[in-house]
């Protein structure tokens, strides 16, 4: 069983490959035809500046326009180990992102440890609290957790596409339709404190908060 395993992810290698290649060029060029508004970003721009490393929360759903806004810029993907993991991981490095494959609910110890390694090194991090699984617009405490662990402050982003498909997945993931207006916004940056991890883990309230102000200010961009 474990070599015939072995031989079918070797023969799904090419495929796998080839998707990615396609989704990543897919992605560059409708991205191009997209109309981007990003407001309420001047704090992460002073926090760069200050060399102080972020830890994005997005939702799962809205994943699509953020990896392109953010490409090029180094930032550390959370990215599921199931199903088609492996083809978003692969089109997030071919738009410059750095990933760890994981999860915040199973295998958490580990994945956190490398999400922190990841801040100690200086990277941003961007987390999709509801994800891999759902329910959408959920918060793990995942988030609290590594903003804790790390020191870093979480800053959530959400996007409001009117113009765009809704796949019908868990999440409603959205694909903003070529040349549609999309607005990205962020909530104010928070620090979790807690002196352990359960204590940090009883902040996700809070982040489900602060994803509550990004989706409102994105929302207001139209009026």
């Amino acid at each position: 069983m474990g070599a015939k395993n072995r031989a079918s992810e070797v023969s799904r290698a090419p495929k796998l490959a080839s998707l990615a290649r396609a989704g990543a060029v897919l992605v560059k060029l409708l991205g191009r035809t997209w109309r981007i508004r990003a407001s309420h970003n001047d704090e992460i721009k002073h926090l760069r500046d200050a060399g102080r490393p972020i830890v994005f929360a997005l939702w799962h759903g809205e994943l699509l326009p953020l990896l392109y806004h953010h490409r090029g810029e180094g930032v550390t993907v959370l990215i599921s180990e199931h199903g088609d993991g492996e083809i978003i991981a692969r089109i997030a490095e071919s738009l410059g992102y750095r990933t760890v494959r994981g999860s915040t609910s199973r295998g958490a110890a580990r994945a956190l440890l490398e999400l922190a390694r990841e801040v100690e090194a200086g990277h941003d991090l961007a987390i999709t609290p509801d994800g891999p699984r759902g329910p959408a617009k959920s918060v793990a405490p995942g988030v609290s957790v590594i903003a804790n662990r790390s020191a870093a402050p979480v800053i959530a982003a959400a996007v409001c596409a009117p113009s765009g498909w809704r796949l019908k997945s868990w999440d409603k993931f959205l694909i903003p339709r070529p040349f549609a207006r999309v607005s990205i916004s962020y909530s104010d940056s928070l620090l979790i404190d807690g002196s352990d991890a359960r204590e940090a883990a009883l902040a996700a309230d809070k982040i489900g908060e602060l994803m509550q102000v990004a989706e409102r200010r994105a929302r207001e961009a139209f009026g």
